[in-house]
C-alpha cells in the first residue's frame, strides 16, 4: 500500500555554517531555473553486516567526485544537495564543479574549476531530511559534456542514502580535501552510485525539462557502464539531433521501484516520492511515467530471511495500479505539468501476471487519463511472441532492454506530442 502522501518538503536557509532544508515551489510559480541533470535517492538498509550490494564506501574526511552529464547548456548553474533519509546533518566542507578531463575518469580539466557556495559560505550543513540549492555559480555548462562535482565531506560523514544503480563510475579520494585537484591521483576508490548531489540546474527561463520517472527500465539497468545508453539519455540525444536546444531530459528512475509499495532497498513508492522527485524539480513541464512491472512481479517473489528487498509482497490488480496512476496524474496536473503514460514492456510473465500487464496497457492506451501515450510495449515486443522482448532488444534477462532496446524506446517517443500541446 502507499505509505506516504504526496508532498514537497519545505524549509529555509539560516546563517553561520549554512543550515538548509528543501526549497518551496508554489503551484504555477515561475523560476528561471531548469533542471538539466538529476537523480532520485533511495534509503540504504541499515544493517550491521549488509550484503555486499549495500555496503557503502567510507567518505568521512575524504573527497567524493561524482560525474554528471547535463542535457541542456547554460552560463550560470547551481547544484542541488539532498539529505533525504538522513538522521543527522549532512556536512560538506567544500564543493566544486569542473569540466571532466579528456577520457573521463576522475581527472578534470585545469582552469575549469569553480567553487560552489551556500549563502556565501563554502561549507554547508543540511539538516536531516533537508535539501538545498547552492548559490548561482558562473561556470558555463555545455549539454552532453561530463562534469565532476567534488565534495569534501565532514569528518563524521557517511552515506545513508544513494541512487544505487548509477551506471556511472564515481570516485572517493584518500583522506583530505582534494576537491580542487585536477589530477586523479588522490582518487583511489571507485563506486557506482550517486549520493547527496541530486540535481544540476541552469538559468534558462525559456527552457523546460522532461522528467522520466519509473523503475529499472528507466534507470537503465543492464545498459553499458559509463556510456549513457539509458532511454532518457537516448531521448536527450534525439532532441539535440532534432535541433532542440531548449529541452532538458532528467532520469528519475529507481531500479526495483514500485508504484504502490515502499521497499527496504528500492525506495519509496513512486506515488509517494513523486512530490520530491518530480514536482519539486524546477523547470519540469512534462513527465513520462513507466512503472508497474515490479508491483505485478513482487507479490510472487519468495520471502527471504534477513534483507528481503521485495517486502512487502503486496498483490496488485490492474484496478489498483490504475488507481495509483490516477493519483500521480492528478498531482502532475495540479502543478500544471503534462504527463505521458508509457506502456509496460514485455517481461516473459506467467499468464496470471501477463493478464494484469495487458489490462494495464489497454487502459494506458485507451483510458485518456494521461496527456498522451508512449507505447514502449509496441516498440520492444517480438511480433511472433508479444509477451517477450525482441531478441536484439533483450539484454539477456528477458526483462531489461539492451542498449539497442533502450535506443528503440527513445525512438518510439512521439516528440511533437511530448514537446507540444496535450494530446487528450
Amino acid at each position: 500500500m502507499i505509505t506516504r502522501p504526496l508532498a514537497v518538503l519545505c524549509g529555509a536557509v539560516v546563517s553561520s555554517l549554512v543550515f538548509a532544508s528543501a526549497p518551496v515551489f508554489a503551484a504555477g510559480a515561475q523560476t528561471p531555473w531548469v533542471t538539466v541533470w538529476a537523480t532520485a535517492l533511495q534509503p540504504i538498509p541499515q544493517m550491521s553486516n549488509p550484503p555486499a550490494l549495500y555496503r557503502t564506501p567510507d567518505v568521512a574526511g575524504g573527497t567524493v567526485r561524482q560525474i554528471v552529464y547535463p542535457t541542456l547548456s547554460g552560463d550560470v548553474a547551481r547544484v542541488h544537495i539532498s539529505n533525504a533519509y538522513g538522521k543527522t546533518p549532512l556536512v560538506i566542507e567544500d564543493l566544486r564543479i569542473a569540466r571532466s578531463g579528456v577520457g573521463a575518469g576522475a581527472a578534470v580539466q585545469s582552469g575549469t574549476d569553480a567553487r560552489v557556495m551556500f549563502g556565501g559560505k563554502a561549507a554547508v550543513s543540511v539538516p536531516a531530511g533537508g535539501e538545498i540549492d547552492s548559490d548561482p555559480v558562473r561556470i558555463g555548462i555545455s549539454a552532453g559534456v561530463a562534469y565532476a562535482v567534488s565534495s569534501y565531506m565532514g569528518r563524521e560523514q557517511r552515506i545513508v542514502a544513494w541512487h544505487r544503480v548509477s551506471n556511472q563510475v564515481n570516485y572517493v579520494s584518500m583522506p583530505g580535501n582534494h576537491a580542487a585537484d585536477a589530477s586523479a591521483d588522490a582518487y583511489r576508490q571507485r563506486f557506482t552510485q550517486f549520493a547527496w548531489v541530486t540535481g544540476l540546474q541552469v538559468e534558462a527561463p525559456s527552457s523546460a525539462t522532461v522528467a522520466a520517472i519509473g523503475d529499472s527500465i528507466t534507470d537503465g539497468m543492464r545498459s553499458s557502464l559509463n556510456q549513457n545508453r539509458r532511454w532518457p539519455d537516448a531521448l536527450a540525444r534525439r532532441l539535440v539531433q532534432s535541433g532542440d536546444t531548449t529541452t532538458a531530459v532528467v532520469n528519475l528512475g529507481i531500479s526495483g521501484n514500485r508504484l504502490l509499495s515502499d521497499s527496504p532497498c528500492y525506495g519509496d513508492a513512486l506515488a509517494s516520492r513523486f512530490g520530491r522527485d518530480v514536482l519539486a524539480k524546477p523547470g519540469v513541464k512534462t513527465v513520462i511515467l513507466l512503472i508497474g512491472i515490479n508491483d505485478i512481479n513482487f507479490a510472487a517473489m519468495p520471502a527471504r530471511a534477513g534483507l528481503d528487498c521485495d517486502f512487502p509482497h503486496t498483490a496488485v490488480t490492474s484496478e489498483s495500479l490504475i488507481a495509483g496512476y490516477k493519483q500521480v496524474i492528478a498531482a502532475a496536473h495540479a502543478r500544471g505539468m503534462r504527463i505521458f503514460g508509457a506502456t509496460l514492456t514485455p517481461a516473459d510473465l506467467p499468464p496470471q501476471r501477463e493478464a494484469i500487464r495487458s489490462a494495464v496497457n489497454q487502459w494506458i492506451r485507451t483510458g485518456r487519463a494521461f496527456d498522451g501515450v508512449v507505447d514502449f510495449d509496441a516498440a520492444l515486443r517480438d511480433p511472433a511472441e508479444p509477451t517477450r522482448l525482441q531478441r536484439p532488444f533483450d539484454s539477456g534477462d528477458h526483462i531489461h532492454p539492451s542498449d539497442a532496446g533502450y535506443a528503440a524506446m527513445a525512438a518510439a517517443i512521439p516528440l511533437p506530442a511530448v514537446l507540444g500541446a496535450p494530446q487528450r
